[in-house]
């Protein structure tokens, strides 16, 4: 079982999203107002925070959001979980559909630290069930 640390949104592709708290998801859609939702595999991403922490003790500067990820979980390994699994957070349904993503070069993270974690780490899930997500909720990999 994980612990949401951060829910985070942006209404452009292609910039760092901000911690907006707490969002709601749409069935089939994604998160309401978020840039990447839509009638595709990659609807939600997610991201451990653990990995982001790791890579800050590297002297990375980066807030949550900053590799795009929508939610930021503490301990759940994702890249480790196999397509297909599902993660019920309240009424929330999500399914694992895509490990990790081939990163562009020109990302600021990557610019700054030789290197980014989201294409290794990452994950993307659409969303099976829709409801409301906030910081703090447990996020638990369903059987």
């Amino acid at each position: 079982m994980g612990k949401v640390i951060a829910v985070c949104t942006s209404d452009v592709k292609g910039v760092q999203k901000k911690n907006i708290h707490e969002a709601k998801l749409i069935e089939g859609f994604g998160i309401e107002g978020d840039a990447h939702a839509g009638k595709w595999h990659r609807q939600v991403s997610l991201l451990s925070h653990d990995r982001i922490e790791e890579f800050r003790k590297r002297g990375a500067q980066v807030e949550d959001g900053a590799f795009g990820e929508n939610l930021v979980v503490e301990g759940i390994d994702f890249k480790t979980l196999p397509i297909g699994t599902r993660f019920l957070c309240n009424d929330v349904i999500l399914e694992l559909t895509q490990i990790g993503k081939e990163c562009h070069h020109g990302c600021a993270i990557f610019q700054a630290m030789g290197d980014c974690i989201m294409p290794r780490e990452g994950v993307f899930c659409r969303v099976i069930r829709g409801g409301t997500i906030k910081e703090g909720d447990m996020l638990e990999i369903m059987k």
